[in-house]
């Protein structure tokens, strides 16, 4: 799943009947989400990224920029 060039690998719990995110391409900053469904989940994961680059706007601090290269 990509949004706005952020690169999210997902994980689905039996268990929690839930899926979860995190933004795979990025090395310092940690961008995590989830969601009960798949329109959930997608929802979840914009407004995340969303935010994530409104607060480093908000506070003056540079948003590391997704790269090529996927962290493992």
């Amino acid at each position: 799943m990509i949004y706005k060039g952020y690169r999210a690998e997902i994980s689905y719990s039996e268990e929690d009947e839930l899926f979860f995110g995190r933004v795979i391409n990025i090395e310092h900053d940690i961008i995590a989400f989830d969601g009960r469904s798949i329109d959930e989940l997608k929802q979840a994961f914009a407004a995340v990224v969303d935010e994530y680059l409104q607060d480093c706007l908000v506070s003056h601090k540079q948003a590391e920029q997704p790269s090529e290269r996927i962290a493992a």
